[in-house]
């Protein structure tokens, strides 16, 4: 061990109680961002994955339409227009919309439900059953996060919507939304029913080129043909959704703020901490500025302090922050955790600290040699 990283090492771990006061500043500062933007991690994807997971080149919606769960209804003859248009292969309504779906013991709860063509939206991951089995007249697919809201254990459950019969067909797992609401997948004509939305109306048209088609070229063709609607690609959809939700409503904008906060709370403490030791050492740091060290050398040593703190730290925090994230698998608003997001926090903290260190150093660099010869 060098000089610098013994010196750093004693001076952080004399004061065992002081030390401990900074471990715990940082690991409640890193979980605390971690959480904040795990959330934001989580609710992100969430607000797109049926955009991600549509197999569409091109989005026809209502004019304004905002985000996925925000829909208007558009005449279905766009549905012909579009197939007339050069280039496009297929063009595929969707009907999406809120219903209110029957307890079997009594009382109802909302769900979104979402009612398209095989070559639609259809439900991914599944577990158990067929999604289009043809044997139950009403057959819909649910994820198994929701079974305890919806009052089901599996395949076969039945209920009403709107008093229509329901009957689960198949189950999949992680389809979750990030409004709690859950979801329920079945086919066009039977999602018209359960919204209560004419034959004649849907909410989405997902258009398939052909093989070679130039995407701005048919879009430029649909904006001729079609009127009062938006046509978007997936993504301009996916980021006009994530704006909306994220920063249009200050989800995402209380994210960010709980995540400033926790950094915020953790730099004040390990700045406090680091200070206070610098000013109980303040004869052991003359002692090295009279034997003529430079104060760039002790700079390092307090820095290293810093730096022995940020790495303790972050891997208590780490350990806490994957529990959490284990915690939160299987619920309604999983906690993400990315190899980038780990790398981020883990700069974050040794910012932090030197940051912190800062304190210390001014307080360094006013030291008086002679004070060592002053008893």
């Amino acid at each position: 061990m060098s000089l610098i990283a013994k010196l750093a090492s004693r001076n952080l771990f004399q004061d065992r109680l002081r030390f401990i006061a900074t471990i715990i500043g940082i690991v409640f500062s890193i979980v605390l961002v971690t959480i904040q933007l795990g959330l934001f991690l989580s609710f992100e994807r969430m607000v797109s994955t049926m955009i991600d997971h549509a197999p569409a080149d091109l989005w026809v919606t209502s004019l304004g339409t905002k985000c996925f769960e925000d829909p208007s209804l558009i005449d279905k003859k766009v549905e012909t227009k579009a197939l007339s248009v050069p280039g496009v292969a297929n063009a595929v309504p969707m009907v999406v919309g809120f219903a209110e779906w029957s307890l079997p013991k009594g009382g109802v709860t909302p769900v979104f439900v979402i009612g398209s063509g095989t070559d639609g939206l259809r439900p991914w991951n599944i577990i158990d059953g067929r999604p289009d089995d043809r044997d139950k007249s009403y057959s819909v697919t649910v994820d198994r996060t929701y079974f305890s809201r919806l009052g089901i254990s599996g395949v076969g459950d039945g209920t009403n919507i709107r008093d229509l019969r329901v009957d689960v067909a198949a189950v999949t797992n992680g389809i979750r939304s990030f409004t709690t609401t859950p979801f329920v997948f079945t086919n066009l004509e039977r999602a018209q029913t359960y919204i209560g939305t004419s034959s004649n109306k849907i909410s989405y048209l997902l258009v398939h080129l052909e093989p070679g088609a130039n995407i701005a070229t048919v879009r430029k063709d649909l904006a001729a043909k079609l009127d009062k609607v938006d046509i978007m690609t997936p993504t301009e959809f996916r980021n006009r959704s994530r704006d909306f939700w994220l920063f249009g409503t200050g989800a995402g904008a209380a994210l960010f703020g709980g995540a400033l906060l926790g950094a915020i709370v953790g730099t004040v403490i390990i700045a406090q901490t680091l200070y206070s030791s610098t000013k109980d050492h303040l004869t052991e740091f003359a002692t090295l500025r009279a034997i003529g060290s430079s104060s760039f050398y002790i700079h390092k040593v307090i820095i290293c302090q810093a730096l022995l703190s940020a790495v303790i730290g972050f891997s208590l925090a780490a350990l806490i922050d994957y529990a959490v994230v284990s915690f939160t698998a299987e619920s309604a608003l999983p906690v993400v955790m990315t190899p980038p997001l780990t790398a981020g926090l883990f700069l974050l903290t040794v910012l932090m600290c030197i940051a912190s260190a800062l304190t210390a150093i001014v307080q360094v660099t006013r030291i008086d040699p002679a004070r060592v010869f002053k008893i």
